[in-house]
């Protein structure tokens, strides 16, 4: 398979249906920052940190190409029952994720710096797309029907990657850094 189609060199692009769109239409601005997300993940698993939450980074990486399909693939497609979309599991596994490596975390009392290991850094740059991808989300959803879940996801992962960025300074002996005026 060849990856350039010429296709979109009018500034259209198919969505995971017959429909062609232009490529700054709010759903590829949703599901593109999804892609931008996912590719900081990527940058975030080339540093050393324990492999316990590099799994857990990684099975958030599959399922944002699941977030992607899934606002690529608008209810009226043909494609709609052919993909799974993202559901209150998914949401719940995050939460769980976050419950767990809050228990080991010391209790925020102030705003902290971003920062401290490079993964954490990188992890709060994924935080702060994620927060991105969460208002286009929203946005799109204001003009179009959309999976509510991704919303609630997308929300939780933004939470699980800010707790995440605290968790990876832990297990590496970083302490955190404390916002000062």
């Amino acid at each position: 398979m060849k990856i350039y189609t010429k296709t979109g060199d009018s500034g259209k692009t198919s969505l995971n249906s017959p429909q062609r769109i232009p490529k700054n239409n709010i759903r590829v601005e949703a599901y593109g920052t999804i892609d931008e997300l996912n590719s900081v993940l990527g940058i975030v698993m080339t540093h050393d940190f324990p492999d316990s939450i590099k799994l857990d980074i990684e099975k958030i990486m599959n399922l944002l190409f699941q977030v992607g399909s899934d606002l690529a693939t608008p209810f009226e497609s043909p494609m709609d029952k052919k993909i799974k979309r993202i559901d209150e599991n998914d949401i719940s596994y995050l939460e769980k994720l976050i419950d767990d490596y809050d228990k080991e975390l010391p209790e925020l009392r102030n705003f902290i710096l971003p920062g401290g290991s490079q993964p954490s850094a990188y992890l709060n740059l994924a935080r702060t797309v994620a927060r991105r991808a969460e208002r286009r989300i929203v946005a799109l959803g204001d003009s179009e029907e959309i999976n509510l879940n991704i919303i609630k996801f997308i929300n939780r992962l933004a939470d699980y990657l800010f707790v995440a960025a605290r968790y990876v300074n832990l297990k590496l002996n970083i302490k955190e850094k404390i916002w000062k005026i």
